[in-house]
């Protein structure tokens, strides 16, 4: 599909394949930890070192029955990605990560907007599900802004397993948020 964006040049969405795996990491890890990060305004880098996902993480997501990872590109170039699992009668939209340098520019709304309509479209599903880091406020805002709601159900954060990164704080948790689509 394609989407017009602020500056009218078109996004293309697809799934992604065993090809795609290296640069979706990079795009991944770019947008979330280290200093590439701090580009853009999605940076994890102040709360959590070490890797956000791995190849292997990314194959996992690609190579799931019930998921798809849409790789999102523009002029030919990867600039996004997420990640849409079919849950019942919800969809569990993650691994979300637009380019920083192409942040704060309305490709995030588009995306998610794109992503909703799929889910609603193929699955038949009537909520997307996500989780993010409930320290995480202006994230938070930012998706209530979209229309989703924080339900207060709390998983804590895989604490000792260094594929979902090192914690530089001990009240680290993921936050359910929904949306009725």
């Amino acid at each position: 599909m394609d989407t017009a964006t602020p500056d009218s040049a078109r996004l293309a969405f697809r799934d992604a394949t065993e090809a795609d795996v290296p640069a979706l990491v990079a795009l991944i890890e770019s947008a979330y930890r280290g200093d590439s990060s701090r580009t853009g305004w999605t940076t994890e880098a102040d709360i959590l070192q070490g890797q956000r996902t791995d190849e292997q993480g990314v194959r996992d997501v690609i190579d799931a029955p019930a998921s798809r990872l849409l790789a999102v590109e523009r002029g030919g170039g990867l600039v996004a990605c997420c990640q849409l699992e079919h849950r019942g009668d919800a969809a569990y939209f993650g691994m979300f990560a637009v380019r920083p340098g192409l942040q704060g520019g309305g490709l995030g709304k588009l995306i998610i907007a794109e992503a909703e309509r799929t889910v609603k479209e193929d699955w038949g599903v009537g909520e997307m599900h996500m989780t993010v880091i409930s320290v995480r406020d202006d994230l938070i805002a930012w998706y209530e802004r979209r229309g989703y709601r924080r339900t207060g159900a709390l998983t804590p954060f895989p604490l000792g397993d260094e594929r979902f990164g090192i914690p530089q704080r001990d009240d680290l948790a993921f936050e359910l948020l929904v949306k009725h689509i």
